[in-house]
């Protein structure tokens, strides 16, 4: 019978302590180690759970296998080059880093000593996405949305980094095409980064997509909607819904007083199998180090939607201080 899997977490916030509460339920693995700067909040989450805390992450080291970094972005480089140095598997939460060249060093070390190095983009296992990619042939045109309020325990990254990032990398594995061109649009509002931002991008295929992110809205949205020539597909990741509009009509009626729209399409709600997405991530993670399954998402393919996040943050800073 074969082993149960030692793990550890590093960066007990918020996403931290999702990622601690999964994998202290799952078979196979034995979560022993949590690690956080926050000594008390350390302390208080492994009496919680039964955990040994500690201060120094590098103290896991020899006493885990496998690892969920979850620390600040300006932390993923040095913490995981650290651990996979170290001979641990890694799955580090997004954005992978906040520079390109340190994001291929980490995959580099992960490949010479035959580690995973997992990237935590959780929407890639919601149900609704996983459909998605059976309902979208030829794409002509995609919108996404996430928008929020602003949130004070968001201090290293701004929005596209935070939340649009989700949205770019589903986007780009969807259309399994090169970007050709971008246009962004954005603003500062809450911090002196980019809490509002409109990238427009077109493929070689070419198809256009509409992405907006926000943290500046009172009003919370996380939808993407492709159209196509024969459909209109509509996604929901809050709910996991997907919706498909086909044979739409539209008409003008003209009357005395009004003059009234009227749309008329049928529409197809698929079925989504509904589960935990983060602990579908960590399953899959596991059975790639466990069973050698391969990664969902090619590293290539990992650091080009890095790259284009990163070239959009990029050109906001160079449009908001004019260079």
């Amino acid at each position: 019978m074969m082993e149960a899997l030692r793990a550890g977490v590093v960066g007990i916030g918020k996403m931290g302590l999702y990622h601690v509460g999964v994998l202290a339920e799952m078979r196979d693995l034995k979560l022993t180690h949590i690690s956080d700067v926050n000594e008390e909040r350390c302390q208080e989450i492994s009496q919680r759970f039964g955990l040994t805390p500690v201060t120094d992450y590098k103290d896991m080291f020899g006493k885990v296998d496998v690892v969920v970094v979850a620390v600040p972005t300006v932390l993923h480089y040095p913490v995981t080059k650290d651990f996979l140095n170290a001979g641990i598997h890694v799955l580090l939460e997004k954005p992978c880093a906040n520079n390109l060249d340190h994001a291929r060093e980490m995959f580099d070390i992960a490949e010479k000593k035959n580690l995973i190095l997992h990237i935590g983009h959780v929407e890639r296992f919601n149900g609704a996405v996983q459909e998605l990619h059976k309902l979208v042939q030829d794409p002509v045109f995609v919108e996404c949305k996430r928008t929020g309020p602003f949130n004070q325990r968001i201090k290293d990254d701004g929005v596209v980094l935070d939340i649009m990032i989700h949205d770019i990398d589903i986007v780009l594995n969807l259309m399994q095409s090169k970007v050709i061109s971008t246009n962004v649009m954005g603003t500062s509002v809450f911090s002196g980064r980019d809490d509002l931002v409109n990238v427009q991008m077109v493929f070689e295929n070419g198809c256009m997509a509409n992405i907006i992110a926000s943290r500046a809205s009172q009003n919370k949205i996380r939808t993407l909607s492709v159209t196509q020539k024969e459909s209109y597909v509509l996604l929901d990741y809050t709910d996991q819904e997907i919706y498909v509009h086909r044979q739409s009509s539209s008409e003008h009626q003209l009357s005395k007083d009004t003059l009234r729209y009227k749309q008329e399409s049928l529409i197809e709600r698929i079925f989504v199998h509904k589960d935990n997405p983060l602990k579908l991530e960590l399953q899959h993670f596991l059975d790639c180090v466990q069973n050698g399954t391969p990664r969902n998402v090619a590293v290539d393919k990992e650091l080009y939607s890095l790259e284009i996040a990163l070239g959009i943050v990029d050109t906001f800073n160079r449009q908001r201080t004019g260079t």
